[in-house]
């Protein structure tokens, strides 16, 4: 594979990565999107669900005074644990109601501590007027409220205790417990009471959200915890684009080579067009140079028979006049051979040269005889040093040139092994002219065939006509350029002794003026 091949094979590759990743990516992101959507609104809904609950807790600790009077006679034996079934019937999560007689205490059997926080709990209720939070347990979900009442005058206080677990709304909950990965729990004080245990990963994303209830008593925090895990991207979604993407750039890149050769074969339908009408001029004018001189010569001497048969007695004037006709229609078969030659003899192109990059020019030339290229396996190294100036040159004619030189290389490196097969091309400024080398590793030019190689009809390969050297050098000349074969490399030369010597080519053309 060649380095432009290596080159395109690159780009293409990396274009498939950057439209497969950017696929990949938004697909990805859409799904952690929906993901954190679909947490957020779950999350809403619990701390909804747990808003209620805990202000229902509210208003039934707002309708114990109502419901027990100071006035009623409580069972003092049982004093502490007051049983209401048809409240636990309608709240299974209230664990006991307790309330306190005008001037009493609480039992003594109780903690100290809850009954110093009942207490404590019962002095804010009288100045916030509505149930307060005593105590809360939140590793065992265990949560005291206190509620003082004045509103006949005396006391009457009533005490509650909830059971956290029984007060969860399972039946409007929005996550299967037992497999949602989302983590909730209540927070308060620092101590947490787990709700729903959720996965925990050690890597991924995650997403937390969290909110106080919207409760005069129980002042909890709603936590929720959610971690991602690269499991749960879409990866069929993926591979899919991935392979999408893959299967639309090699139909692209199929496409775009099928316009490359179209184009290519273009090119080259176009060039070898241009080649074919240049050689038949080169021919024309072979032909015309080999016609013009036995008529030159068949002129003077018909001349000079005409002047000796004036000199003679018998028949003078049918000699005469027969000498006259020879020597007219010598001249007009020379006429016809020079109008020939003008007809056919190429234009001048130095009225035609423009400033031209060389080394776009040796690019094209490359890009035309890329098949070849890679049908014989040759390497080819390209030497372009930076802020080359431009050349004066025409077009096609400098386009032809390189064609030659290049596609000559080729056939003669197919004698050549092919691990050996290497084609040099390097450009470098030369005075006032930019020198293009064209170097191959072929089995190189004969000493005896070097002086005749830009000979017309000249030729050392088994069917070729000879025209093509002798045209490029025609072609360069007429641009105000050279066409010459390089001298062979000294016998010092530190090539292997099994590499082939090759041959070497100098184009020279004169840089253009940039005023």
């Amino acid at each position: 594979m060649t380095i432009s091949n290596w080159r395109g094979f690159w780009t293409w590759l990396l274009l498939w990565a950057l439209v497969a990743g950017l696929g990949v990516a938004w697909l990805a992101h859409a799904r952690l999107v929906a993901l954190e959507n679909a947490f957020a609104t779950d999350a809403r809904i619990v701390h909804r669900l747990l808003s209620q609950r805990a202000a229902q807790h509210d208003a039934v600790m707002a309708m114990l005074p109502l419901l027990y009077p100071a006035a009623d006679k409580p069972n003092t034996s049982d004093q502490a644990s007051m049983a209401l079934p048809h409240l636990r019937s309608t709240y299974p999560e209230i664990e006991a109601v307790v309330r306190r007689p005008p001037e009493g205490q609480w039992p003594t059997s109780w903690p100290e501590a809850l009954r110093q926080a009942l207490d404590s709990a019962l002095e804010r209720s009288r100045d916030s007027h509505h149930a307060e939070l005593a105590l809360a347990d939140m590793p065992a979900g265990k949560v005291w409220l206190a509620l003082a009442d004045h509103s006949r005058g005396q006391h009457n206080d009533h005490g509650l205790r909830l059971d956290l677990q029984t007060s969860i709304p399972w039946s409007e909950w929005p996550m299967d417990a037992s497999i949602s990965p989302v983590r909730v729990r209540l927070e308060y004080q620092g101590q947490a009471f787990i709700v729903q245990a959720g996965q925990r990963l050690e890597r991924g994303r995650q997403y937390a959200f969290r909110k106080e209830l919207a409760s005069q008593s129980q002042a909890f925090d709603v936590v929720l915890e959610r971690d991602v895990g690269w499991q749960e991207l879409p990866w069929i979604s993926m591979l899919a684009w991935a392979s999408f993407s893959a299967a639309v750039l090699a139909a692209l890149h199929a496409l775009l080579r099928q316009r490359v050769a179209a184009r290519r074969a273009e090119e080259l339908l176009h060039l070898g067009q241009v080649a074919r009408l240049n050689q038949l001029g080169e021919l024309a004018a072979g032909l015309a140079h080999e016609l013009n001189q036995p008529l030159t010569a068949m002129l003077a001497n018909t001349q000079a028979a005409q002047r000796l048969l004036d000199e003679q007695e018998p028949d003078l004037t049918t000699a005469r006049h027969a000498m006259g006709q020879a020597v007219n229609q010598a001249r007009r078969a020379s006429e016809v051979v020079g109008r020939l030659r003008r007809v056919v003899e190429r234009p001048e192109l130095s009225g035609q040269a423009q400033p031209l990059v060389l080394a776009d020019a040796v690019h094209d030339a490359l890009h035309l005889l890329e098949p070849e290229i890679r049908r014989c396996r040759i390497a080819v190294q390209v030497e372009t040093p930076g802020h080359l100036p431009a050349v004066r040159a025409e077009p096609v004619a400098l386009q032809q040139i390189i064609y030659n030189l290049v596609m000559n290389a080729i056939q003669a490196m197919e004698q050549t092994e092919q691990d050996q097969r290497r084609l040099q091309l390097s450009l470098r400024l030369h005075g006032t002219q930019v020198l293009l080398s064209v170097r191959d590793t072929g089995p190189g030019v004969a000493p005896e065939a070097r002086a005749q190689l830009f000979t017309p009809f000249y030729t050392t390969r088994a069917g070729g006509l000879g025209l093509g050297l002798s045209l490029s050098q025609s072609l360069a000349q007429a641009m105000g350029g050279e066409l010459t074969l390089a001298p062979p490399r000294p016998a010092s030369s530190p090539l292997p002794p099994t590499r082939a010597t090759g041959t070497e080519f100098h184009l020279l053309l004169a840089v253009a003026d940039t005023q």
